[in-house]
C-alpha cells in the first residue's frame, strides 16, 4: 500500500528530504511551498525536475530528476493535500529577531493549515529547529485545536532535527545519525521506523524536550568554539603572530579514544569574517529563550551570550582592518571602491542566510566607503550584487575576501593588482599568505594575521 508523505516548506532541508522519501519504494511525496515572490519559483522548477539550490549539492540534481521522472513527487501550494496524507513534516523556517526572540509566524500559520485538514492516525514530524519546548507549548496545542484530535492518541507527534549542511545535504540526511524525539513512546517509535527509510546510520530514540535541547545544543556549541577561534585570532593579532600558525601546532594533539577521560585530542575551529547561515546565529538564542520561557530557575549563559556577540561583531573587525590598511596604502575609507568578494556565507553555495558580508556592506556604507558586492553563485539577495568579477576589482581600492569560494582560490594577483586603484587585500578567510601577497606589492591584512 503506498503512503502519502507531505513535506512543508521547499527550502534547504525539505527538497532533499522530500526527494529522498520519493525514491522510496511505495512512498509518493507532496511538497507544498507558499507562492511567495521570492521562493514561489521553486514549485514550477521542482515539477519540471530542475533543482532551485545552487552551488555544489552533490545527487541532488540527479535525484530530484529521477523521481519527478517517476511520478513519486510533485509540488504545491495546497494544504489540502494534508487531508490524506500518512506523515506530514513540517520544514519552515523559524529566525529570530534581533533581540533573539523566536519568529514562529510561519511555523505556527503551517501548525494551523496542517491541523485544520490532517486525519486521525497521521503523523507530523517537526524538523524545524525551535527553542526547547516548542513542539508541546506551541505546535500541539494548535494542531489539537484545529483538528479537534488529540495528540498521543488520535495522532502522533514527533520532533527529528535535521543536521544538513549545504554542500553535503543528501549525505548529511542519510549517512549521520538521527535523533527522533516523540511525545510519547509510541510517537517515537513511529518516528524511528518512519526514517529507518531513508537514514543508514544509527537512529536515536527520546522525548521530544531532549531532542529540541541536542539540536540548538549542536549549534550552540560550534557557535562558541568559532568564538574562541576569533577571540584567540584577535590575540594573536595583538601579539603579532599568525593565528593559523598556532591552529595547527594547538591541533597537533591527536585523538586517543582508548580513555576518553583523559582523552589530549583538540580541535580548535577557524577563525573568519563572521558566522553565517540560518542556524548558528539563531540557535543560541532560541536555547536561551527556551530556558527563560519554560525554564524552572534562571540561567544567565554568559558563554553562550558573549561567544554570539563576538561572532556578531567580527564584520565589523574586518571594516577595521579595511580602514587601517587603506590608512597604509595612503588612501580615506570616503568615496573608497570596495570590493567584497562572496555573499554566500558558506563557500561554493547560494545560501545567504545571515551572511557576514550584509553587516560588512552596511558598516562600510555608513563609513562614507562605496562597497560591491561579488558571488557567483547566488541567485537573489537584498543588497545589490554582481556575478561579473572584473566589474569589481577594475578600480578597486581593495579587495575584502569574506567567503572561501573556490573562484577565489587560485586568482592571478598581478593581474588583478594591474586593473585595481589601491592594492589591499582583507582576507578573511586564510585564503592567501601575507608574504606572498606583499611580495607582490599588495597591502595585506587579515584576520588572525600580524599586522
Amino acid at each position: 500500500m503506498t503512503k502519502k508523505i507531505v513535506v512543508i516548506g521547499m527550502g534547504y532541508v525539505g527538497i532533499p528530504a522530500a526527494a529522498l522519501f520519493a525514491d522510496v519504494e511505495g512512498f509518493n511525496v507532496v511538497g507544498i511551498q507558499r507562492r511567495s515572490k521570492r521562493s514561489g519559483w521553486k514549485i514550477d522548477w521542482l515539477n519540471e525536475g530542475k533543482n532551485p539550490i545552487g552551488g555544489d549539492e552533490p545527487g541532488l540534481s540527479e535525484l530530484i530528476k529521477r523521481v519527478v521522472k517517476k511520478g513519486t513527487f510533485r509540488v504545491t501550494d495546497d494544504f489540502s493535500e494534508c487531508k490524506d496524507a500518512d506523515i506530514i513534516l513540517i520544514d519552515v523556517q523559524t529566525p529570530t529577531d534581533e533581540k533573539g526572540i523566536p519568529r514562529y509566524e510561519s511555523l505556527k500559520e503551517v501548525s494551523k493549515q496542517v491541523g485544520n485538514y490532517m486525519q486521525k492516525g497521521v503523523i507530523v514530524v517537526i524538523e524545524s529547529t525551535v527553542a526547547p519546548g516548542t513542539t508541546n507549548n506551541i505546535v500541539k496545542p494548535i494542531l489539537e485545536k484545529e483538528s479537534g484530535l488529540q495528540a498521543g492518541n488520535d495522532f502522533s507527534l514527533v520532533f527529528s532535527y535535521e543536521r544538513v549542511m549545504v554542500g553535503r545535504l543528501i549525505k548529511n540526511i542519510v549517512y549521520l545519525p538521527r535523533i527522533v524525539g516523540g511525545i510519547d513512546k509510541e510517537s517515537t517509535s513511529r518516528g524511528v521506523d518512519f526514517y529507518k527509510n531513508i537514514v543508514k546510520a544509527s537512529i536515536h530514540p527520546t522525548d521530544t524536550l531532549t531532542a529540541e535541547v541536542a539540536k540548538v545544543v549542536e549549534n550552540t556549541y560550534r557557535d562558541v568554539n568559532i568564538a574562541f577561534a576569533n577571540e584567540i585570532a584577535l590575540m594573536c593579532e595583538s601579539l603579532g603572530i599568525d593565528v593559523f600558525k598556532v591552529r595547527e601546532l594547538v591541533n597537533t594533539l591527536p585523538n586517543d579514544p582508548s580513555n576518553p577521560s583523559s582523552n589530549p585530542v583538540r580541535n580548535m575551529h577557524f577563525p573568519g569574517a563572521g558566522v553565517g547561515g540560518h542556524c548558528l546565529p539563531k540557535d543560541p538564542w532560541l536555547l536561551k529563550y527556551g530556558v527563560d520561557t519554560y525554564g524552572r530557575f534562571k540561567v544567565e549563559p554568559n558563554v553562550i551570550v558573549k561567544s554570539r556577540e563576538l561572532n556578531t561583531w567580527m564584520p565589523t573587525h574586518m571594516a577595521d582592518l579595511l580602514e587601517k590598511g587603506l590608512q597604509e596604502a595612503g588612501r580615506d575609507l570616503t568615496n573608497a571602491k570596495i570590493a567584497i568578494l562572496g555573499v554566500a556565507f558558506l563557500e561554493n553555495s547560494d545560501d545567504t542566510r545571515n551572511t557576514p558580508s550584509k553587516p560588512l556592506y552596511e558598516v562600510l556604507e555608513k563609513k562614507g566607503a562605496k562597497p560591491i558586492l561579488h558571488d557567483p553563485y547566488v541567485r537573489d539577495f537584498e543588497l545589490p550584487f554582481t556575478k561579473d568579477f572584473n566589474k569589481v576589482i577594475n578600480d578597486a581600492d581593495a579587495i575584502v575576501i569574506v567567503t572561501k569560494h573556490k573562484d577565489y582560490l587560485n586568482l592571478d594577483l598581478n593581474l588583478i593588482k594591474n586593473k585595481m586603484r589601491t592594492p589591499l587585500i582583507i582576507d578573511g578567510r586564510n585564503v592567501y599568505q601575507k608574504e606572498e601577497c606583499e611580495k607582490l606589492g599588495f597591502v595585506y591584512k587579515g584576520v588572525g594575521k600580524p599586522h
